[in-house]
């Protein structure tokens, strides 16, 4: 006996459509999407099939997973608003804040991006440590208070105010503060696009 598609609305029908659409866009894998989010591989690709209507919680560690809320996974990305501003006191941009570091995404959350714009704020001595991110991934780092030191695979160089680099972010790679103050950056990472 054949099995029948389970019966989806229109909601659940996006959500798996964008799922999916946006998955491949970030290059990840079902299993590497699996890691980020902790829904098993089968159970997203069950969703991105339309073949499972995922449950609110599944859906929320999707969307948390692509950094952006419930309500801008379901949203298509025709009917965005034509000016998205990220404020400076929304919590919802802190990607980190601890006593080395604070960084702030940019970027609008929801947006389906090849680029992501970060506000990084190290303390002297902390560094951001970084496994080597998808092939062909890119960093642009530009300083505008402190001497940063930027290591990408086997290179290195060091910036002051006003200096920016770019380099491969498919390496290990080194964001570290070697001046006596805080250091103020602004970050832009690219992806190849496929």
């Amino acid at each position: 006996m054949a099995r029948t598609k389970p019966s989806i609305d229109p909601v659940s029908e996006q959500l798996c459509k964008r799922v999916r659409e946006l998955r491949r866009k970030r290059g990840w894998t079902l299993q590497q999407m699996s890691d980020v989010c902790d829904v098993s591989r089968s159970m997203l690709s069950q969703i991105e099939r339309q073949g499972a209507n995922p449950t609110l919680a599944v859906a929320c560690r999707i969307a948390m997973a692509l950094g952006m809320d419930l309500g801008d996974l379901i949203d298509s990305p025709s009917s965005s608003h034509t000016i998205d501003v990220v404020r400076a006191d929304d919590p919802s941009h802190l990607f980190r804040h601890d006593d080395d570091c604070r960084i702030r995404t940019l970027s609008p959350l929801h947006l389906e991006k090849d680029v992501e714009f970060y506000e990084v704020m190290l303390q002297p001595a902390a560094k951001l440590t970084s496994a080597a991110h998808f092939e062909g991934t890119r960093e642009c780092l530009t300083v505008q208070k402190g001497t940063i030191r930027i290591v990408s695979g086997e290179q290195d160089c060091l910036l002051r105010k006003g200096d920016s680099a770019h380099y491969r972010a498919d390496l290990p790679h080194v964001i570290e503060n070697t001046g006596r103050g805080e250091a103020h950056c602004f970050l832009i990472v690219t992806y190849q696009k496929s």
